[in-house]
């Protein structure tokens, strides 16, 4: 019996110490049924052992119950907490990709730049062994609607000199026009200004092409009653005597007009034929 009324007090002292027992049971109601309890108990009467049963058990769960919110708080606290390190580890990451994103547009760019000059080179470098020829590479290229012109990063101290033919690839496509120490201006051929004497057809007709300040220059001073055919090739005649004869320039169209076979828009580097640099001209 003693042993009985001792488990009773124990699981009544562990209800009364968890935190918010008095939020569900009136602490002098408890004390009258405790006291109910044990009077009855003390007379030994046979109902009192599985009575006191279910209320030990029922006692244990509201402890139970009770101290949840003890344990859960603490465990969902650091479940909040570590989502957020988590959030925060998230954007740090989307930050580092980013950058390293930048990094490899930039490398791609930089080998895409290296791709082409290499092919430029190799394509050109029996022709680029010429003491004549040296690659320059474009650094603005000045167009407006009227006005075709590049700017080169090649200048006096490169040997370039004013009037000096300017070619991409193999292809004539103007003049030095502006020369500084470590720059000059390149004037186009379609650039309304331009003009030169040219050469195309089996008959070799002679011609000026004028820069219409456009993608495609034209036919002038042809002979009286010419029709121009669309599909011939368009050279340099070399009356000038500026450029060389037999620089391809392009081709005709049924218009009279010459299509270009290289796109002034599309210029990275192009190569200055100082073959004049003992006799500046213009």
């Amino acid at each position: 019996m003693s042993s009985s009324r001792d488990d009773f007090g124990i699981a009544f002292r562990s209800a009364l110490l968890q935190r918010g027992a008095a939020q569900k049971f009136s602490l002098v109601f408890l004390i009258i049924i405790a006291g109910i309890i044990f009077v009855l108990d003390s007379y030994g009467f046979g109902f009192m052992k599985p009575v006191r049963a279910i209320i030990n058990d029922g006692i244990y769960r509201v402890t139970l119950v009770v101290s949840s919110p003890t344990r859960f708080v603490p465990q969902a606290t650091g479940g909040i907490t570590n989502l957020f390190n988590v959030k925060k580890e998230n954007e740090k990451l989307k930050k580092e990709l980013e950058v390293y994103r930048q990094k490899e547009l930039n490398v791609k760019f930089l080998t895409n730049q290296n791709k082409n000059l290499r092919k430029i080179i190799d394509s050109e470098e029996s022709y680029l062994k010429q003491e004549n020829m040296i690659l320059s590479k474009v650094l603005i290229d000045k167009s407006s609607p009227y006005l075709k012109s590049i700017i080169i990063n090649r200048g006096s101290k490169s040997g370039v000199l004013k009037g000096m033919p300017v070619m991409d690839k193999d292809f004539l496509i103007g003049r030095v026009v502006e020369t500084n120490y470590l720059s000059s201006r390149v004037l186009l051929l379609n650039d309304l200004n331009s003009r030169i004497p040219v050469t195309f057809g089996e008959d070799g007709v002679q011609a000026i092409l004028k820069g219409s300040g456009g993608s495609r220059p034209i036919l002038e001073y042809l002979p009286e009653g010419y029709i121009v055919e669309e599909g011939k090739d368009v050279f340099t005649s070399g009356k000038d005597g500026i450029f060389f004869p037999g620089s391809p320039i392009g081709i005709t169209t049924e218009k009279g007009e010459v299509r270009l076979y290289s796109e002034s828009s599309q210029l990275s580097f192009v190569k200055v034929d100082l073959s004049q640099k003992n006799k500046e001209v213009f």
